[in-house]
């Protein structure tokens, strides 16, 4: 056998070390976290929940999720733990809040247009106003009984005589 032959299987098994590797580091990492987590300690549950820890166990966590609520969670459903001042921004919303992007209003009242603008746009749209709605059978002017007959007689428009 060449080293030709072997390469691909080599760079297959080094591949495959790295990403356990990286996997295992992230691991042990997220167990460092939940190793920090002390009473009143501000965390994140991997369900979107924010609690402040009550009591800390062995594979178990006691959360306070509302004054006076309290819930038992697994170790390995916190996840993450926040500094004091992250979890009182997100929870009391303390701190301000900086963003670079404009803040979109609560209501629409910014974003229509001012009255004086309003009234020129009305009386342009009062004097070009087209019906275009079918007219009534009172609407139509009476015809003579002669013309009638001639428009009876008349197929031009797509009349026809079968009902």
């Amino acid at each position: 056998m060449s080293i030709v032959t072997l390469l691909p299987f080599i760079v297959l098994i080094g591949a495959m070390f790295l990403m356990t590797r990286s996997a295992k580091k992230k691991q042990q990492q997220a167990v460092e976290m939940r190793n920090q987590m002390q009473p009143g300690t501000g965390v994140r549950t991997i369900g979107g929940m924010y609690a402040t820890v009550k009591e800390v166990g062995d594979d178990t966590v006691l959360l306070e999720v509302a004054p006076g609520v309290h819930a038992v969670y697994a170790k390995n459903a916190i996840g993450a733990v926040l500094d004091d001042d992250e979890y009182n921004r997100i929870v009391h919303g303390d701190g301000d809040l900086k963003t670079d992007t404009p803040v979109v209003p609560d209501d629409a009242s910014s974003l229509t247009v001012d009255d004086a603008a309003a009234d020129d746009a009305a009386a342009d749209d009062d004097v070009a106003k087209i019906d275009l709605g079918k007219k009534d059978a009172a609407d139509e002017p009476e015809t003579a009984p002669e013309a009638e007959g001639a428009k009876a007689d008349d197929k031009r428009d797509g009349d026809t005589d079968a009902k």
